[in-house]
């Protein structure tokens, strides 16, 4: 009678075990079904995901994307001293001390200094793609790239380095002859002031005299007029220590994104292949920062940035937000 008694209990249990096995099955059937592997091309470069499904309604997106690297030739024009002059008068405050740097250092300066500039914008990505709608084509996509915090550099091309080497060594000169000048009139009210030469050469010391003095800061300093700084005194970007000059442009190493898509496949009878177009925002964390070698930013510390460099500066500035626009083939692998 008791064994009689449980029979019903145990195949009510039994049913329950097989209702909740069938459920969990039901709800896990979408759970790492299949996999997705796809190209991608767009604002971002090219690239390569892979993708399972994690739900009915949401897909977890993996992959990379390279942007493809290519150079663009940026003019610059060498700029003497900081005073306001016309063109007229300051090429021929150029050539003047072309003349005297060419019989110095045995080289003439070129009047135009050209930058090479090269993207590097390379990111690994983690996105989820979800689907409200039951057609499954349109969905919303969340997640985050990540990357080097470098996306773009410039640097100076090579035949203008000699040029270059010739800006230093002529600034070189310049601040040694101030440097020394100046220490030449302390000594003369103060006994105890040592004053310091600008050059020493067999054995000899050679201190500036007002003569050299008013020779060099009739001219001033050279460098690449890049921009000007905000009280419209012109802005020189001198070459660093390798007498070179570069900048690079700086944003966060974690760039979240948010975007749409739509996509759906290629034929009706056969979803093997598919194709999608994503639209999206990634943020790179505000105004890129856009730094020369010296520290300067372009894009907050100096205004009128000269040449292509400026209109790439103004492009930067006015997006805070990096626009994300791609296509993307797929093919289902299982």
């Amino acid at each position: 009678m008791i064994c009689l008694s449980l029979l019903p209990a145990v195949g009510m249990t039994a049913q329950n075990v097989d209702d909740n096995h069938l459920e969990t099955s039901k709800d896990n059937k979408h759970f790492f079904n299949h996999l997705d592997i796809s190209l991608t091309t767009g604002s971002t470069g090219i690239g390569l995901d892979v993708a399972m499904p994690v739900a009915e309604w949401m897909k977890l997106r993996a992959g990379f994307t390279y942007m493809p690297r290519f150079n663009q030739t940026m003019h610059f024009g060498v700029q003497i001293g900081d005073k306001p002059e016309t063109e007229e008068e300051q090429q021929s405050k150029f050539d003047r001390l072309n003349g005297m740097l060419e019989s110095f250092v045995g080289t003439k300066v070129d009047r135009q200094i050209d930058m090479i500039g090269e993207p590097c914008f390379d990111n690994v990505k983690l996105l989820a793609d979800f689907y409200p709608f039951k057609n499954k084509k349109w969905h919303i996509t969340a997640g985050f790239y990540y990357g080097g915090s470098k996306i773009a550099k410039a640097w100076n091309a090579t035949e203008d380095a000699t040029s270059l080497v010739a800006v230093a060594m002529y600034n070189n000169l310049y601040g040694r002859v101030v440097k020394s000048y100046e220490s030449v009139l302390a000594s003369m009210s103060d006994p105890n002031a040592v004053p310091e030469p600008f050059m020493s050469f067999g054995g000899n010391d050679y201190y500036a005299d007002e003569e050299l003095y008013n020779k060099v800061t009739y001219y001033g300093r050279m460098g690449v007029h890049i921009a000007d700084y905000k009280d419209g005194t012109p802005y020189r970007l001198e070459p660093d220590e390798n007498n070179m000059v570069k900048a690079q442009i700086r944003v966060n190493k974690f760039r979240p994104y948010l975007g749409f898509g739509y996509g759906g496949a290629l034929s009706k009878k056969d979803d093997t292949y598919s194709l999608s177009f994503d639209c999206g925002m990634m943020f790179w964390g505000g105004t890129p920062k856009i730094l020369t070698h010296d520290g300067t930013d372009l894009a907050n510390d100096v205004d009128h940035v000269r040449g292509k460099v400026g209109d790439y500066v103004k492009i930067i500035k006015a997006f805070k937000v990096y626009p994300v626009l791609s296509l993307r083939l797929t093919r289902k692998i299982f």
